[in-house]
């Protein structure tokens, strides 16, 4: 999957997101947005880099520190 189709599957999902919601306001999308995300990216990432933290955290381009926080925050420790 290229990047223009996860954009493309993204842009879809939020478009369902905004019909289902109807007339009611949208609101916190962005960190809706990421934190539903994130979590199967750095599961796949850690998957790919076979648990290896240094290594998962040089592919998605953040600080090692930076990546046990968020693996902390999704439960994936």
């Amino acid at each position: 999957m290229s990047k223009e189709n996860i954009q493309e599957v993204v842009q879809r999902s939020l478009e369902e997101f905004f019909s289902d919601l109807g007339e009611q306001q949208p609101s916190n999308i962005y960190d809706m947005v990421v934190l539903t995300v994130e979590k199967p990216m750095l599961q796949a990432v850690m998957a790919r880099a076979e648990g290896n933290q240094s290594h998962a955290a040089e592919m998605l381009g953040i600080n090692r520190n930076t990546l046990r926080k968020k693996l902390q925050q999704h439960g994936l420790l």
